[in-house]
C-alpha cells in the first residue's frame, strides 16, 4: 500500500482549498487498510465508522428493492464518502460492495469533535461533500419512490385498460357476425309491400320505446320470468327467433302491452308481424354492439387522459392555479384496480366551492398517491375498507383530509412516520421515503401534513395555503 501524502489528498477537488497541515492531521489519524474484491465497506444497517477515503480501487454501492439489486452509485479513486461532518445518519442505508481491490482511508467519528474544534477548512469542506451527497441522494430516492409508484400504478392501469381493450375485441367481432345476418331480416323486409304510414308505425314505436326515461331494474329471477312471458307470447303469434327477440327487447325496456299495441296497428299483422319484429331486433343488436363498444372506447380514452393529467406530461413543473378535486379523481382512476382488489368503499365529501390553488399539479399527485396507497394498504387487514377523502376551506388554506378505517398507526411510531426510510412495510415493498416525499413536498408549498390515528380511524390532514 502506497503512502498517503498531504499533496495527494490536496488533488482531490474537494479538499483542494484545506491546508497541508489539517490533511497531514487526517492522514496521521485515520485508519489504513485494502479490501479484496468481493468484501465489504459497510452493509446497510452498520454502524458508519468514519469519514472514507478511495485511494485506489473500484466501490458499488447499492439498494434492495423488491429483492433486487439497485445501484445507487461507484466509488472511484479520490471519492469521499461515509460518515461526515453534522450529519445525523449513525447507520448505512446502502451496502458497499467492493468491485475491485481497494486502499481506503478512514478517519473514525471519534475524531470529529477535535476536527471541527481546531480544522475548520478541512470541517467545512467535508461539510461540503455530505450537502452535495444529501442533495444528491434525495434526488435519487424521489426519482426511485415514483419509480415505485408507477409501478404499482402501471400494473392496475395495465389491468384496467385489459378489460375494455378487450369488449372492444369481442365486440367489433360479434358485430361483424351480425352484420352477416343483416341482409336475411333486409330481405324478408324488402319482400313485403309497406305503405309509408304502416313504416311510420313501426320507427314511432321504435323510438317511443328507445326515448323512455327509465329502464326497467329487474333481479335475475324478475327478468328471466318476462322473458318466458315474452317469448311465450310471441311463439302465440308465430314469430320467428322468439326467444332471442324477447331478450333484447326486455333489455331495452319493451313489454308485452308495446308489442299488442304494434300488432293492432299494423294492417296485415299475419304478413308483417314476424319479419317486422326481427327487423327491429337486428337494429336494437346492432346498436347494442356499437353502444358496448363506444363504451369501452371511452373508458380507455379517460383512463388515458387520467395518466396525462396525473403525471402532468404535457406541463412544465411550475406552480399554476389548479383545481385540487381533479388530481385526487385522477389518482383515485389510477389506482382503481387496488380499491377493487381490495374491496374499498370511497366517499367523497367534497367541497363544490373549494377555491383553486397555487401549486405544482405533478408533486401533489405524488401526495395523494402516496397517502392513499398508504390508506390502502392499510386496510388490507379489515377485508373490506372504507376510505374517505374530504376537502374544505379553512381560513386561507385549502385542507384535505385522508381516512381510513385500518387498524390504525401503533402509538410508538407515531412519531417516526414522516422520517425518511422508515418504514412498517415489508422489505421490497417500501423505501420508506414516501411520507418523506409528501412531507417535503407540503412544505415546498408552504402548507402542513399531520396524521391522528386510533384503530379503525387514521386521518391524514394536508393543508395548503391558497395563494401557495
Amino acid at each position: 500500500m502506497q503512502t498517503v501524502t498531504a499533496e495527494w489528498l490536496q488533488s482531490i477537488d474537494v479538499l483542494k482549498d484545506v491546508p497541508i497541515p489539517q490533511l497531514q492531521w487526517m492522514i496521521d489519524n485515520s485508519r489504513h487498510y485494502t479490501l479484496q474484491e468481493g468484501s465489504y465497506l459497510f452493509q446497510g444497517g452498520d454502524a458508519l465508522a468514519g469519514t472514507n477515503i478511495l485511494r485506489s480501487g473500484k466501490i458499488r454501492l447499492y439498494m434492495l428493492q423488491n429483492k433486487e439489486m439497485r445501484e445507487v452509485a461507484v466509488m472511484l479513486p479520490m471519492d469521499v464518502g461515509g460518515a461526515l461532518p453534522f450529519s445525523r445518519g449513525a447507520k448505512a442505508t446502502v451496502n458497499a460492495v467492493v468491485l475491485e481491490a481497494a486502499d481506503v482511508m478512514t478517519l473514525p467519528k471519534e475524531k470529529f469533535r477535535e476536527m471541527v474544534a481546531r480544522h475548520y477548512e478541512l470541517t467545512e469542506a467535508l461539510v461540503h461533500v455530505m450537502t452535495n451527497r444529501v442533495r444528491t441522494f434525495t434526488s435519487l430516492q424521489q426519482q426511485n419512490e415514483k419509480m415505485m409508484a408507477l409501478g404499482k400504478l402501471s400494473a392496475g392501469l395495465a389491468h384496467e385498460l385489459n378489460n375494455p381493450a378487450a369488449a372492444i375485441v369481442r365486440g367489433s367481432e360479434s358485430l361483424i357476425k351480425h352484420l352477416k345476418l343483416d341482409p336475411v331480416s333486409f330481405k324478408e323486409v324488402m319482400s313485403m309491400r309497406v305503405d309509408e304510414k304502416d313504416v311510420d308505425i313501426v320507427t314511432k314505436k321504435l323510438f317511443e320505446v328507445l326515448d323512455r326515461k327509465e329502464k326497467p331494474n329487474l333481479t335475475l329471477m324478475q327478468r328471466t320470468e318476462r322473458e318466458d312471458e315474452m317469448r311465450d307470447w310471441m311463439d302465440d303469434h308465430k314469430v320467428e327467433c322468439s326467444a332471442e327477440i324477447a331478450e333484447t327487447f326486455l333489455e331495452y325496456g319493451f313489454t308485452i302491452k308495446d308489442l299488442e299495441d304494434l300488432e293492432n296497428r299494423l294492417p296485415d299483422k299475419e304478413q308483417y308481424f314476424s319479419p317486422v319484429l326481427n327487423w327491429m331486433n337486428q337494429n336494437l343488436v346492432t346498436e347494442r354492439m356499437v353502444n358496448d363498444i363506444q363504451e369501452a372506447a371511452q373508458r380507455i380514452f379517460h383512463l388515458v387522459q387520467s395518466v396525462k393529467n396525473f403525471t402532468h406530461m404535457d406541463q412544465g413543473k411550475a406552480k399554476e392555479l389548479i383545481e385540487i378535486h381533479t388530481g385526487i379523481e385522477n389518482t383515485l382512476t389510477m389506482l382503481q384496480y387496488k380499491l377493487k382488489k381490495g374491496n374499498i368503499e370511497i366517499v367523497r365529501e367534497f367541497d363544490p366551492q373549494l377555491p383553486k390553488i397555487t401549486a405544482m399539479v405533478g408533486e401533489l399527485n405524488q401526495v395523494w398517491t402516496n397517502l392513499i396507497d398508504n390508506a390502502l394498504d392499510s386496510m388490507q387487514a379489515v377485508g373490506r375498507g372504507k376510505l374517505t377523502i374530504r376537502t374544505e376551506k379553512d381560513h386561507e388554506f385549502v385542507k384535505v383530509s385522508i381516512i381510513d378505517n385500518g387498524p390504525g398507526i401503533p402509538e410508538e411510531i407515531k412519531s417516526r412516520i414522516f422520517d425518511p426510510f422508515f418504514t412498517t412495510k415489508d422489505i421490497g415493498k417500501g423505501t420508506g421515503m414516501g411520507l418523506d416525499v409528501v412531507s417535503r413536498i407540503i412544505s415546498q408549498h408552504h402548507g402542513s401534513v399531520k396524521a391522528i390515528s386510533e384503530p379503525g380511524n387514521t386521518v391524514f390532514i394536508v393543508c395548503f395555503p391558497i395563494e401557495g
